[in-house]
């Protein structure tokens, strides 16, 4: 058995970058004193979700990777002996950005990064505006405490990207996540939504045979134009197992600095009895590629 101790911080964000890091930097440093291994921050941790509006300003926000808080996560890696998957708005050039997933490994230094692909453009979360579509493919990130699938929120809906990771030797699937209710929606359809978030991710978990981690943030955020009542972030982070079986989850509503134990070897068991990729017909999938098959 390959017992692996993950952490999730599920937290609250305030316009202050300085004082949601700071808190960050408390999490990890309390997760680590409780042996977590790996700890999972959620997307663009460390500000609001300033998506909700399209303003330049906001590029503002933006760093470039190596930069500040490579520097300020990795010191906390290295000094605390944990592996930290972080969520960052990327500066690559001026003009050119992207939402950027970057693992810091336990001496510090970057393992390896991934530009988020799928980028959405809804009501309230207009990222199309913010991020350049990532460049750097699907592939995992190797780390001393194993193969890392890393993808970032949108990403989770699509199970090409889960099963691109899967197929190249992922031990795990990571999804740091911004997401929440639109204010006037139903209570009835706002819970379909969440059921729906975290059904999707237990169906790539199945299909692939490895644990999934989602950690998303949680509270209220206001539309800084004013033109909606915000976005109240569900929550609801959590771990499934190879066979979708839910680990952990988080509430819907309160902080959570939690650790999670996740035996790694179980994929191999569940791949022996459930062969999916045995059985793929990779010679009749074409189609696939294509953006829709008329008839």
């Amino acid at each position: 058995m390959k017992k692996l101790k993950i952490g999730i911080l599920q937290q609250h964000n305030i316009a202050d970058s300085s004082v949601n890091m700071q808190r960050l930097s408390h999490g990890i440093a309390h997760l680590a004193s409780r042996g977590a291994e790996l700890i999972v921050l959620q997307e663009l941790h460390n500000s609001l979700y300033f998506c909700q509006v399209e303003d330049v300003n906001n590029f503002d926000l933006a760093e470039p990777i190596p930069g500040p808080s490579t520097d300020f996560y990795g010191k906390l890696a290295k000094e605390h002996g944990v592996v930290i998957v972080s969520s960052l708005f990327e500066k690559r050039a001026p003009g050119l950005y992207h939402n950027t997933a970057v693992v810091i490994e336990k001496d510090g230094t970057i393992a390896g990064k991934y530009r988020k692909m799928h980028i959405p453009d809804d009501p309230a979360y207009y990222e199309k505006f913010y991020f350049t579509p990532g460049d750097l493919g699907f592939h995992p990130i190797n780390t001393s405490i194993g193969r890392l699938g890393v993808l970032v929120c949108w990403d989770q809906w699509y199970p090409e990207a889960a099963r691109l990771m899967a197929l190249q030797g992922a031990e795990i699937l990571i999804y740091p996540t911004a997401i929440g209710y639109e204010s006037s929606d139903t209570s009835e359809e706002q819970e379909r939504q969440r059921e729906a978030w975290t059904t999707v991710m237990r169906g790539h978990a199945v299909a692939n045979g490895l644990p999934v981690i989602a950690v998303n943030r949680v509270g209220h955020e206001d539309d800084p134009s004013g033109m909606t009542r915000g976005i109240e972030f569900w929550g609801s982070s959590f771990a499934a197992g190879p066979q979708g079986e839910m680990l952990y989850r988080a509430s819907k509503s309160d902080e959570e600095v939690h650790i999670i134990e996740v035996d790694i070897h179980h994929s191999e068991q569940v791949r022996r009895w459930w062969p999916f990729l045995r059985d793929r017909r990779i010679e009749c999938y074409q189609d696939i590629t294509k953006r829709y098959i008329d008839e």
